[in-house]
């Protein structure tokens, strides 16, 4: 069996760990002039490769369709990840949320994981070539068209037996990845799914978003809200970010997911963040007193002092209404009551997302219904498998999206080795 795989990131080096492990002669194209350049910038450069939560736990992580994950996950799960990087001797360690990492807290360590193991197994990788199309004999895929983009030579034709699509989706095109296969599957007549930015930074509305730029709120929680219903459509606890343009950190990131089909329908929408999410109103309410009482004289631009970061006292003290230079004992029980309001439900108004530059995955691509979940292969050309990013799968941060990458290109990997077509 001769595989042809396009692609060397993370769906891409596993389908080729899983091919060539299976006795297939197997080519990886790859347009960049190394394997693994999305995998380099991941976790922060550490690679947070997978999750040591319980796989059931998997599917609670993936916001589009977490069903279509029940074979891959099945056939290579995290702890046959875990087992993979730790049989290559790379140490690994857990953190917060169950997030694990090499050791090294080096994410080129993973990348060379699966290159040593490739080339242990015989595997033959192409640089700097740019797949272009497919050939198609009787309705079966044979084969691709590229070129080698650092030279003069025309386009070549690749031919195999099975050829296994992991080319990525837009996010962060500097790596390669942005979407180029996507419309030449459109031209086969498969559905392809709009792509648009995911765990991606959020643009909001307000001019006192900007005035907070830099500052770093950790235990609060963040709601979004629909303008069609009145209980949040996402609700997380942890830590968030204010830029010069909106908002990003983890639980900001992780409402991009969630809400960006909304969002792009909707235009707009509603956001609040519960500053002080582990104190009951009652225990809230009665430091504000207790704030008042042992200070009557201080005036009410220092009422935050000792509730809020620095940086953010302006904007809040902005936002009561109530003249910073009143003294506490003259803020009234009503005053005092909008003032816990505020932070309850500090406001702002979310209009969009950052583009595909800041975005760590993509939301969208080839629909899963083109696809057999058992198999990887498109149903409409046999001898086709995709795997990875490019499908409309995508996944909340802390190692489900490289997981679910891996064990798709796994799945492909294998099924297209065992085919028998041939």
């Amino acid at each position: 069996m001769n595989i042809i795989i396009v692609g060397a990131g993370a769906a891409g080096l596993s389908a080729a760990v899983s091919a060539a492990g299976s006795g297939a002669d197997t080519l990886i194209l790859e347009r960049n002039e190394k394997a693994g350049k999305k995998i380099y910038i991941t976790g922060k450069g550490r690679c947070n490769f997978t999750n040591a939560a319980p796989i059931e736990d998997f599917y609670q992580n993936i916001v589009t369709n977490p069903k279509f994950m029940y074979s891959a996950f099945s056939f290579f799960n995290n702890q046959d990840m875990i087992r993979f990087v730790e049989d290559e001797g790379l140490p690994t360690k857990v953190e917060r949320g169950g997030r694990l990492f090499p050791e090294s807290d080096h994410a080129s360590d993973i990348t060379r994981a699966f290159t040593d193991k490739i080339h242990e197994l015989g595997v033959k990788i192409q640089y700097n070539t740019r797949v272009s199309g497919f050939i198609i004999e009787d309705g079966r895929v044979v084969g691709v068209r590229a070129r080698q983009e650092d030279y003069m030579a025309s386009q070549q034709e690749y031919r195999a037996d099975a050829v296994i699509l992991a080319c990525g989706g837009k996010a962060y095109p500097s790596t390669g990845s942005d979407g180029n296969m996507l419309p030449i599957l459109e031209d086969l007549g498969l559905l392809v799914k709009p792509c648009y930015p995911a765990l991606v930074p959020l643009v909001t509305e307000e001019d006192y978003i900007p005035q907070m730029q830099g500052l770093s709120l950790k235990n609060v929680q963040l709601s979004v809200f629909s303008s069609k219903k009145k209980k949040p459509v996402y609700s997380e606890f942890g830590e968030m970010l204010f830029t010069h343009f909106g908002v990003s950190g983890p639980i900001v990131l992780s409402a991009s997911s969630v809400i960006a089909r909304q969002l792009q329908r909707e235009g707009r929408m509603k956001a609040e963040i519960d500053l002080k999410p582990h104190l009951s109103d009652e225990k809230l309410r009665n430091r504000l007193i207790r704030i008042v009482e042992e200070n009557p004289n201080r005036s009410f631009s220092h009422f935050f002092d000792d509730l809020l970061p620095s940086k953010m006292i302006p904007v809040m003290t902005e936002l009561s209404g109530i003249e910073p230079d009143r003294k506490l004992n003259s803020v009234t029980k009503q005053e005092r009551e909008h003032v816990l309001e505020l932070l309850r439900h500090f406001p702002m108004t979310i209009t969009g997302t950052r583009g595909f530059n800041e975005a760590i995955i993509t939301g969208g691509g080839l629909s899963v219904k083109e696809v057999d979940p058992k198999t990887m292969q498109v149903k409409k050309y046999p001898g086709l498998y995709t795997c990875g990013e490019m499908l409309d799968v995508d996944a909340l941060t802390g190692g489900f999206n490289l997981q679910s990458a891996f064990s798709m290109g796994a799945l492909a990997g294998y099924s297209a080795a065992m085919s028998s077509e041939f």
